[in-house]
């Protein structure tokens, strides 16, 4: 009986270690978890970038612009996927090691409840065997009151363990059962990474072969708009001869003697003159720089218009040209005496013809435009000012001299 006695309590200290053991490792977070954390931050913060750059790629989509600004935005959504990818590499890496070492935690608190039931039911056939009257049997044998102390101190002893013993069971088997649960969210998050990896690098595939599909149309749309940009500056040169030679005409009658028609258009008219069309204005005078990064310079406003809004001349004043010019469409420029001269492009229809005479607020045209970049409108453009005997009429900002809106 007393070899039996003396064995328990070796186990029990022994089994209360291992569990003290565990219980110490447990309080401190092992540096996988710390690693998984940190990188769960990281990325929250990858797929906050990338939501951001997926809302500028809506706006973008909203607005003209140059495919260019897609591009750079497909390519940084490639990037903030490829970095969320690496970041679940990482968690997936990370989780393995840890189910590793909480299988390993589990198999060791497993064996230690084995072992602990083991010893507990042992000491429960011993005290089954004894029957319910062995402490009053234990403490009536004592022959003095020293040695009916000894007893009763003994038997303490060994009720106490006794009891620890069961704690014991009880921790080790809620321990177990936490450790089972732990495994199984871990190995449920394991798979939710790879699910998600494996989204991710099926969109990543996907934008890096829509950011190529954009790339190459962005390619093509810069040489198409440089070529738009050489034919405008033509139609430009063209348009700019043709009023330069109603300039060199009308400057050598003068030198000649001729009578000069009175001007139509004087600086009095600033900020008095009618729109030739009521309409919102879509492009400004003077340099411009395109969403392609390309700069133009424009000589006239947009004013966007549906097709087919009668065109009215701003003053009176002789029809000089109707011809189609190219990239402009249907063109008109009328003389206003001077050395002024007002210019209607993007036309559909011209209702006048060279020579006639209008009248201020007569519809000369109808607006087009419809396959210009920017759509229905006309450019409306005012030259005057000419410089010495060169009969060049330079461009002037129509805003100054259009009637203000309220």
């Amino acid at each position: 009986m007393a070899g039996r006695a003396g064995a328990s309590p070796a186990l029990v200290a022994a089994a209360l270690a291992a569990l003290m053991a565990g219980r110490l490792a447990a309080q401190q977070p092992a540096p996988a978890d710390t690693a998984l954390e940190n990188s769960q931050q990281r990325l929250v913060e990858i797929r906050r970038e990338r939501q951001r750059l997926q809302g500028e790629m809506e706006r973008l989509r909203g607005q003209v612009h140059s495919l260019s600004s897609e591009v750079q935005n497909l390519r940084e959504q490639v990037r903030t996927t490829g970095r969320i990818v690496s970041e679940l590499d990482l968690q997936i890496a990370a989780m393995g090691s840890q189910i590793g070492r909480k299988t390993a935690d589990l198999l060791i608190a497993q064996d230690a409840l084995a072992e602990k039931r083991a010893v507990l039911h042992h000491r429960l056939i011993e005290i089954a065997k004894r029957g319910p009257l062995y402490e009053a049997q234990v403490l009536l044998a004592a022959e003095s009151f020293g040695d009916l102390a000894s007893r009763y101190k003994y038997l303490y002893l060994i009720s106490r363990q006794d009891r620890q013993l069961v704690a014991d069971v009880e921790a080790l088997r809620d321990s177990a059962a936490s450790g089972r649960n732990v495994l199984l969210n871990l190995q449920g998050a394991l798979s939710r990474r790879r699910d998600e990896r494996a989204e991710e690098n099926q969109r990543y595939r996907q934008l890096e072969q829509q950011s190529q599909r954009s790339l190459r149309q962005s390619q093509q749309d810069s040489v198409r708009t440089r070529q738009q940009l050489a034919q405008l500056a033509k139609d430009e040169a063209r348009l700019n001869d043709i009023i330069a030679g109603f300039e060199r005409r009308r400057l050598e009658a003068a030198n000649r003697g001729a009578p000069a028609a009175p001007s139509r258009l004087r600086t009095a008219d600033f900020g008095q003159l009618d729109w030739p069309v009521t309409g919102d204005i879509i492009y400004r005078f003077g340099r411009q720089s395109l969403p392609n990064g390309t700069t133009i310079r424009r000589d006239g406003i947009g004013i966007a218009v549906p097709p087919g809004t009668p065109v009215h001349a701003i003053a009176d004043g002789i029809v000089r040209s109707t011809r189609s010019l190219g990239t402009y469409g249907p063109s008109i420029v009328v003389e206003h005496g001077g050395g002024f001269y007002s210019v209607y492009l993007y036309l559909s229809e011209i209702d006048v013809k060279d020579g006639q005479a209008v009248t201020r607020g007569q519809v000369i045209g109808r607006s087009g435009g419809e396959n210009s970049d920017e759509r229905a409108h006309i450019e409306f453009q005012i030259r005057g000012e000419a410089a010495g005997q060169s009969g060049q009429a330079k461009a002037l900002d129509p805003v100054n001299w259009l009637r203000r809106r309220r």
